[in-house]
């Protein structure tokens, strides 16, 4: 018996900003000050950092709500399930619905409920809760799926993560050029093979780091005082990465009896490209093992980072062979690990 991902969808934005479309933007200091550069070498060197050349934001009239809904509707079709037969729905976000030109979040109902909604599920006994985790909450709500299965309390879940990040950055923050919006959904159901979970790993870092991430006021000083935007201690979040991700990886792999070198595919946040590049260096040399060719997917490149949606975005985009030298088999073992604000890292090492 498995507990196995036996569907997923994604929904990937239409409209692509391009780097270039920022060489028009004021970027500032924190304090207000002026940046002694300009746009096209800020973008510049953005670029090399995080290896972002462009990202998706959603259409005006779409909230995460929405494109949650979209992306869950593609796993349910996937999986070919009624979706009345759903025990629960468990939506990782981190912002709520923020609509187009507003800066309030809205998550009365929360966005479980409106998905839930969104699919005309009529079956009360499906129940409906957001997970807020930081970046890793799709991860998260995937290892609650596997727990709810394993108590015997529900046969099938569907796992959404959505965002739209764009409606929450502060446009005079070089670090907005990071963030995108997207969805990526998974039905988890109990199967009768040997693939699925094999084991898991989450921690919580909160005495010094919780605040790494955090909702702040914008470095444009004339703006009002009291209104927040997404800002980060990107230094101090990238040493974090790199001294704990590979660790809580290596503790979840080592509880799966599984050797390192039949390790297929690392689906990790899509953060920073060198970072996840670096973690995954740092994780096989724990090893003492070269790093495989080709083991460790990238989106970051043209999706940026969409937080709880790049996980599973990632995933279906494999999946569905529609990221070039990529592609899964019946069979291959694969780990899905992500960090984020809270600090919370979390890990699954999974049998394809």
């Amino acid at each position: 018996m498995g507990i196995t991902i036996t569907g997923t969808g994604s929904y990937i934005p239409e409209t692509i900003e391009k780097n270039n479309s920022f060489n028009n933007h004021t970027f500032l200091n924190t304090d207000g000050s002026t940046i002694n550069s300009t746009n096209e070498v800020i973008v510049e060197k953005f670029e090399a950092i995080t290896g972002i050349s462009e990202r998706r934001y959603v259409q005006d009239h779409l909230s995460s709500s929405d494109i949650g809904a979209f992306a869950a509707e593609k796993a349910i079709n996937d999986a070919n399930i009624d979706p009345e037969t759903l025990d629960y729905i468990i939506v990782a976000h981190n912002f709520g619905d923020v609509k187009h030109n507003t800066i309030q979040s809205d998550i009365l109902p929360g966005l479980a409920a409106r998905i839930k909604h969104s699919l005309r599920i009529k079956n009360p006994k499906c129940v409906a809760y957001d997970i807020l985790f930081g970046c890793p909450g799709w991860v998260e709500g995937v290892i609650q799926a596997q727990a709810f299965i394993k108590a015997g309390m529900a046969k099938k879940c569907l796992v959404v993560g959505t965002e739209t990040l764009s409606r929450v950055v502060d446009k005079y923050d070089r670090d907005s050029m990071i963030f995108s919006d997207g969805a990526g959904a998974t039905v988890i159901e109990q199967t009768n093979n040997d693939s699925g979970i094999l084991a898991h790993e989450t921690a919580s870092y909160t005495y010094d780091e919780a605040y790494y991430l955090y909702f702040g006021k914008s470095n444009n000083q004339e703006l009002p005082s009291d209104t927040r935007f997404i800002k980060m201690q990107g230094r101090k979040i990238y040493e974090f990465a790199l001294n704990q991700v590979p660790k809580a990886m290596k503790t979840c792999l080592d509880n799966s009896g599984v050797d390192i070198k039949d390790v297929k595919k690392i689906f990790i946040h899509q953060a920073n490209e060198k970072m996840d590049e670096a973690i995954i260096k740092r994780f096989y040399r724990l090893y003492r093992t070269p790093e495989p060719e080709h083991v460790t997917p990238m989106s970051i490149h043209k999706l940026g980072n969409s937080s709880v949606a790049t996980v599973p975005t990632l995933f279906d985009l494999v999946k569905h062979n529609k990221l070039e030298n990529h592609s899964l088999s019946k069979g291959d073992v694969i780990i899905f690990a992500s960090v984020g604000a809270g600090m919370h890292i979390n890990a699954i090492t999974y049998r394809y």
